[in-house]
C-alpha cells in the first residue's frame, strides 16, 4: 500500500510541476489546464470512471486499486473538461 501511495503521489506531483512550468512560460495557462475542476460534466464523468474502475479493481486487486482508480478518474475528468463555465 505504501509503494502504491508513493507512486500515485509522484504522478500527481509531476502533473503539478508540469502545470507550474507551463504557467511560467505562458501566464494564465494553469487556469486553463485546471478549469475542469469547476466543470460539472467533467466531475460526473471522472467520478463515474473512478467508481467503475475502483469497484472492478477492488474486486480483482484489493484496496490499493482504489488509489489508481481515483487517479484515473482525475485524468479522465481533465481530458473531458471543456474549460467553459456551467451556468
Amino acid at each position: 500500500m505504501a509503494v502504491t501511495l508513493l507512486t500515485v503521489a509522484f504522478i500527481v506531483a509531476a502533473l503539478v510541476i508540469r502545470t507550474a512550468v507551463a504557467e511560467l512560460r505562458a501566464p494564465g495557462s494553469a487556469r486553463r489546464q485546471w478549469a475542469f475542476l469547476t466543470d460539472r460534466r467533467a466531475w460526473a464523468i471522472g467520478a463515474g470512471t473512478a467508481l467503475v474502475l475502483g469497484a472492478f479493481g477492488w474486486a480483482t486487486a484489493g484496496p490499493t486499486a482504489a488509489l489508481w482508480a481515483a487517479l484515473a478518474g482525475l485524468l479522465v475528468a481533465s481530458l473531458t473538461g471543456t474549460g467553459e463555465k456551467d451556468d
